[in-house]
């Protein structure tokens, strides 16, 4: 018998794989191994409901519980803080409400949003840097907090009518898949459900493509005067959002 072979048998016991738990305690103490195993549910369960606020809110208590216990029997904890607890737990929810893609798309918003309050800070952009910028061999540097993922129901808009405590609206797809953006600006974690043109852009600078070859594709897709008018409507956005930690050049 070793302290490791204990704590693995503890650990079984808790996530309902097979254990021999009885070589370890009398018969008098295991009525205290039954309190463990419900509170480590309980508190995982609770840790869940406060980290997937909105999420909890649209499915309910009772679908939420549920669906927090198949994820505790899959996944339990692997980290020293139960602040990380909740990763993958909108893959859970996917594998769960397959015909419901609003739930995982909710879920991923409520962890980016957590995600994003905790995340490294990042010095606002100096705009006077913009100055000499050389525009065709620039490189942005996104915050630190920066998130991205695909999209294709209005759960940013269910999320915002939720925190608003407004009239939630029903579950809808979107009229052509985009994104959700999640970032924090100073103290405020923030998010915008974008198009996929920006999605796309985003998806190239977060890559390490230089604006200027932003600038071409843009022009490519939709012709010169076009392009170079969402290039810098885009650059605009993100800088005014603080998306944007820095701006260097190519070979910078």
């Amino acid at each position: 018998m070793t302290l490791a072979a204990l704590q693995r048998d503890f650990r079984n016991s808790l996530i309902d794989e097979p254990a021999g738990m009885g070589q370890w305690v009398d018969e008098g103490a295991r009525p205290g191994l039954a309190i463990y195993h419900n509170a480590y549910r309980v508190q995982l369960v609770d840790c869940l409901r406060e980290t997937f606020e909105k999420t909890h809110l649209w499915l309910g208590d009772d679908a939420f519980t549920e669906a927090a216990r198949t994820h505790i029997e899959s996944a339990p904890p692997h980290g020293w803080t139960l602040g990380i607890y909740g990763e993958g737990f909108e893959r859970t929810l996917a594998a769960l409400y397959p015909d419901d893609p609003e739930v995982a798309e909710l879920a991923w918003l409520d962890w980016a949003l957590s995600r994003a309050f905790e995340g490294q800070d990042a010095p606002p952009l100096d705009p006077v840097t913009l100055q000499d910028a050389d525009w065709d061999n620039a490189v942005l540097k996104l915050v630190p907090t920066f998130r991205l993922r695909s999209a294709c129901t209005n759960a940013g808009a269910i999320w915002s009518a939720l925190s608003a405590e407004s009239d939630v609206p029903a579950a809808a797809m979107l009229p052509e898949p985009g994104a959700m953006l999640v970032w924090r600006q100073e103290f405020t974690p923030c998010f915008r459900t974008i198009e996929a043109i920006e999605r796309d852009a985003l998806r190239l600078i977060e890559a390490g493509e230089s604006f200027g070859a932003l600038c071409s594709i843009l022009i490519e897709r939709s012709g010169e005067d076009a392009g170079v008018t969402q290039a810098g409507a885009l650059l605009g956005q993100w800088i005014g959002d603080g998306l944007i930690a820095a701006v260097k050049t190519k070979d910078g």
